[in-house]
């Protein structure tokens, strides 16, 4: 009995002390949760957002409105302005690294319905998944505390109460990944203070390398690595470029492109005049055209 009491000494004190930290997005039917990292700074998922305003609710009850300052879709980060009223921030683990086996805590306020805690355990090493738009984000942190629906933006805490991570998403058997916070303080920060930053879209739809393979050789083309374009949109940089459904994306200079994240990766380190040089394959033909994000 006395190892249960701890555990149940370590839950309710978890909630009772850091409980006040941790608000809902929205009303009633979850948006989500959120985690406030510093005065008038609420910390969620991107995702959960479908406007420049949201209601939060705070654990006692109270509402406020508030405004977005800065987000991270490829990182599913966004930072709130709101009057946090001198509720308490929780405190970073900086430079602490979560272990297999490492005791950790879930808070969620989904939607302003009520503080969830619940207890687990690191489940794996560091992990990776692709945000929503498509990008990998790596060093996620496995664990197995169950949450509801809506508890995404919620903190992970270490045993002595401080922000391991970012509750954002659930995975096969139940488990959840959550964004390593120290790794991503910076980041943060930088949203806090309005220095969104966007990473430049070539505007089309691709489809992977073994899928290009096989639809090559279906019509009789050579094989040949790289990234077949299932759809461009209307006014991207990618349309403007002249790259069209069908196209395979093989190559940017000097760089060869045979994976979604190399393509990631050409784009990330745009030139500073804002060209990208993209080599593209049209049936048999090998083209090079330069995608302007200027």
């Amino acid at each position: 009995m006395a190892a249960v009491e701890e555990l149940q000494n370590l839950i309710s004190g978890t909630a009772e002390r850091h409980g006040h930290s941790v608000v809902g997005l929205g009303r009633g039917w979850a948006l989500g949760s959120g985690t406030i990292i510093a005065k008038d700074k609420v910390l969620t998922n991107a995702h959960n957002l479908r406007r420049d305003e949201v209601t939060i609710s705070f654990a006692d009850g109270a509402r406020e409105t508030g405004t977005v300052a800065g987000v991270d879709p490829d990182l599913d980060l966004a930072v709130i302005d709101v009057p946090t009223n001198g509720r308490p921030p929780l405190e970073w683990a900086e430079g602490t690294e979560a272990s297999i086996g490492s005791p950790v805590l879930a808070l969620g306020n989904p939607g302003g319905r009520g503080l969830r805690v619940t207890l687990g355990f690191v489940s794996s090493g560091p992990r990776s998944f692709r945000g929503p738009r498509g990008r990998r984000v790596a060093g996620a942190i496995e664990h197995t505390a169950a949450l509801p629906r809506g508890s995404s933006g919620g903190p992970l805490l270490d045993g002595d109460g401080r922000l391991l991570g970012i509750n954002t998403i659930r995975v096969d058997g139940n488990l959840i990944l959550a964004l390593p916070a120290a790794a991503l303080r910076e980041r943060v920060e930088s949203l806090a203070r309005g220095e969104t930053k966007s990473s430049p879209r070539l505007g089309v739809a691709v489809a992977p390398p073994r899928v290009a393979r096989k639809m090559r050789r279906a019509v009789g083309l050579p094989e040949r690595e790289g990234l077949l374009v299932r759809g461009v949109q209307d006014g991207s940089p990618a349309a403007a470029a002249g790259i069209e459904r069908g196209d395979l994306i093989a190559g940017s200079g000097e760089r060869a492109i045979a994976s979604v994240d190399e393509l990631y990766a050409a784009l990330d380190s745009l030139p500073d005049d804002g060209k990208l040089p993209l080599t593209v394959v049209r049936g048999t033909d090998e083209r090079e055209l330069e995608v302007s994000f200027s």
